[in-house]
């Protein structure tokens, strides 16, 4: 069998191929899945993913199988770690986060000001895959963003730099690096004037050098022999089709419980309304991450928050549930881990009082035009209450919480096929057909 494209999701434990035909054309097509252990432990990922080639030729009941190309996300060998170093932590600071949050990063650490001796110390024991350097509005102040890159430069970090501060510096900067024999990368101040973004030069910059540089991670040095198209940290890709959906469809926001962590995309431009009194601009395609709501990793936490026993309700508990107790254990800690992460994710309306009366301010992440929320991730895809957990997240709102539009207009969608991430990737080449595919998502 001749395939057009495979897309393979190399995760910390699983290795995911999808198969897609009809490149090309108007009616292009998903065609099977297969999967496999990771085998980044054993110093090749190609093991991996030979096996869930072969697993995804058996599900076809296939007697060869012949393809034209691979693309690939991944989130092995811990994924896309980063640093984050800017001048004021509400303003350059934050919009870094933004950035790097949007392309799939997992964020380590976060500096203000200039870096310190045990700052650097811990960005030397973190080892980040990139170190992303702001600070500055373009023409504003310049000394601290120099200063950093100085420290960098004189310390024994040997991972490449980002830098998107203050467009009057990059040169110096430029030269510094040079000298130092150091990796760099210069693109757009991603906070170029007072309360504006301007993150997406920044992680597309951050994705490209995740493509240079995934395959010195250990285990995968080998990847390229196989993978011949585009690269992206899994969650960045899941954000790139999160964006496409928004194109095709309108408003939406995505819930992605996990075993160590929640994540929840959004892309939607908020309401005029709020926009009024917002307090800090918000870029139009957000992710937050919840290190502490894994449902596997972390469920002794969500197993305190909701007041259960832990000892007693964990002594049988696994990732994959066997039991009708796992099952009913699984649910609850899936159904607070993602209410927990979307009411972090949005939002909030502020109060102030002075001599004219009470003041109104919208403060943070305005989800109140959403039209769509969708499930991805084993556990809100797989639990056989997934469509109670879904409904529960639909009937979230509160009245100071800007989540959601009024009851009964958020629509769910469930990425049961399991290709979000797929469909993001494949978008950067195929953004046509990925716009038709999306219909797999339902």
């Amino acid at each position: 069998m001749k395939i057009d494209v495979l897309v393979a999701e190399i995760g910390s434990t699983t290795t995911i191929i999808n198969a897609f035909n009809g490149m090309g054309t108007k009616t292009p097509a998903f065609i099977g899945q297969g999967f496999a252990p990771t085998s980044v432990a054993q110093d090749d990922v190609r093991i991996g993913l030979t096996v869930a080639i072969s697993n995804l030729q058996k599900n076809l009941n296939a007697e060869s199988l012949e393809y034209s190309r691979m693309l690939a996300t991944s989130s092995a060998a811990g994924g896309l770690r980063m640093t984050v170093h800017g001048l004021v932590y509400d303003m350059t600071v934050r919009a870094g986060q933004e950035a790097a949050l949007g392309a799939g990063a997992n964020i380590h650490m976060v500096t203000a000001g200039i870096l310190r001796d045990d700052d650097i110390q811990k960005i030397e024991q973190t080892t980040p895959n990139l170190i992303l350097l702001a600070g500055g509005t373009d023409f504003g102040e310049r000394d601290t963003a120099l200063k950093n890159a100085e420290l960098l430069c004189a310390s024994g970090i040997n991972s490449p730099v980002l830098y998107c501060g203050n467009s009057q510096n990059q040169d110096i900067i430029k030269t510094l690096f040079e000298k130092a024999g150091r990796k760099l990368y210069i693109t757009q101040n991603v906070y170029p004037r007072l309360d504006e973004l301007n993150v997406e030069p920044v992680r597309e910059l951050i994705q490209q050098a995740f493509e240079e540089h995934i395959t010195e991670a250990p285990g995968m040095s080998q990847v390229r022999e196989m993978v011949s198209g585009k690269i992206m940290p899994t969650p960045g890709a899941v954000m790139e089709c999160a964006q496409l959906i928004y194109r095709e469809k309108g408003d939406v926001i995505v819930a992605d419980v996990g075993g160590a962590t929640t994540d929840i995309h959004s892309v939607t431009g908020g309401s005029e309304e709020y926009a009024r009194i917002q307090t800090s601009p918000q870029p139009l395609a957000k992710r937050t991450v919840e290190g502490d709501l894994g449902v596997y990793v972390n469920a002794k936490n969500l197993c305190e928050m909701l007041g259960i026993n832990a000892k007693e309700a964990l002594k049988d508990y696994r990732p994959i549930p066997v039991t009708a107790e796992q099952f009913a254990l699984a649910t609850n800690l899936t159904r607070h881990a993602a209410s927990m992460a979307l009411k972090r994710h949005a939002g909030r309306l502020r109060y102030t009082f002075g001599p004219g009366g009470r003041n109104t301010w919208a403060d943070g992440r305005d989800l109140t035009k959403t039209k769509w929320l969708i499930a991805t991730g084993g556990a809100l895809t797989r639990l056989p209450e997934r469509a109670a957990i879904m409904e529960t997240l639909r009937g979230l709102n509160q009245d100071a919480l800007m989540l959601y539009p009024r009851p009964g207009e958020l629509r769910l969608l469930e990425d049961s096929r399991y290709i979000m991430a797929s469909l993001g990737v494949l978008s950067l080449e195929y953004p046509n057909e990925a716009a038709i595919l999306i219909k797999e998502i339902r």
